[in-house]
């Protein structure tokens, strides 16, 4: 999904919470678009108790917060209103999950842990397998490049869920942020996730619901016939020696619209990328 957020603070009124299962629950900010789609899901994870959020002056229960969002000082003041926030959880860089991190984490002291340590704060990097116990759960991580080389995502087994960050969108298909992003890590961490029992999709973009293993042949399917139609395109144009990626976009994707131009493009060059590598053409140029 998006890469862009606005850095500015967002002051709308919060939107309603969406109950997904016995210990999670999500808010969306109000910031939809191309990329976004209604918004950036926003979870907590917690022994929520029968009501979510809880009454006015009833005892917050502990939670972790997944992806706070952009800047969004409303959004903001509305997790730390719901519930005691114990830990923030970040699924990958981009700011239209990160931006909100630090001021959530002033406004708790709850620290901050992602992939990578400079995005972390007060806590050391998620690692691949590790079961993070907080707010009376344990949440399993799973290191999923592709979307970027930070994406993770995580595991509720206790509800049979698997919150997925961009790697896996509630409707549509992710891109690929390239160079960062990479179409074979991307497959690999579908194929990887396929493998896990049967869990139910919690995306930061888009409806919860779906079946994992839908979702995931769902979307090996789309990038395996993408990556098919580039070779058809590359062999008929007689351009499969060192292509231009900008050329090719201008032909593949001329009728998308500008504010997904950008993401269109890089998602292309992930795919030349993956062409490289397996020795199907020399190289590309932009």
């Amino acid at each position: 999904m998006s890469a862009s957020a606005s850095s500015d603070a967002h002051l709308a009124a919060p939107r309603a919470w969406v109950r997904t299962s016995q210990h999670t629950a999500y808010l969306t900010v109000d910031n939809p678009g191309a990329m976004t789609l209604e918004g950036t899901n926003t979870y907590v994870v917690g022994a929520l108790g029968e009501h979510w959020p809880p009454a006015e002056g009833a005892e917050r229960p502990r939670v972790v917060v997944v992806d706070p969002g952009p800047d969004d000082a409303a959004h903001a003041d509305a997790l730390a209103q719901a519930g005691d926030v114990v830990l923030i959880l970040l699924t990958h860089r981009h700011r239209d999950h990160t931006g909100n991190a630090g001021r959530l984490s002033e406004l708790t002291g709850a620290p901050v842990r992602a992939w990578t340590a400079d995005l972390s704060i007060d806590a050391e990097p998620l690692e691949d397998g590790e079961v993070v116990s907080a707010a009376e759960v344990e949440i399993f991580a799973l290191h999923c490049p592709g979307h970027t080389s930070d994406s993770v995502c995580l595991r509720v087994d206790e509800d049979s869920v698997i919150l997925t960050g961009d790697t896996v969108p509630g409707r549509g298909t992710t891109m690929l942020d390239y160079p960062d992003g990479d179409l074979e890590d991307y497959l690999d961490s579908l194929r990887e996730l396929m493998e896990h029992r049967d869990l139910v999709v919690l995306p930061a973009h888009g409806p919860a619901g779906e079946s994992l293993h839908e979702a995931c042949d769902r979307l090996l399917d789309h990038r395996l016939t993408r990556i098919h139609e580039l070779r058809q395109r590359l062999k008929a144009t007689e351009d499969d020696i060192a292509p231009s990626a900008g050329a090719l976009a201008e032909s593949v994707y001329g009728d998308v619209p500008d504010a997904v131009r950008d993401s269109a493009l890089k998602t292309l060059k992930a795919q030349l990328a993956y062409l490289v590598d397996i020795g199907e053409i020399a190289g590309f140029t932009d």
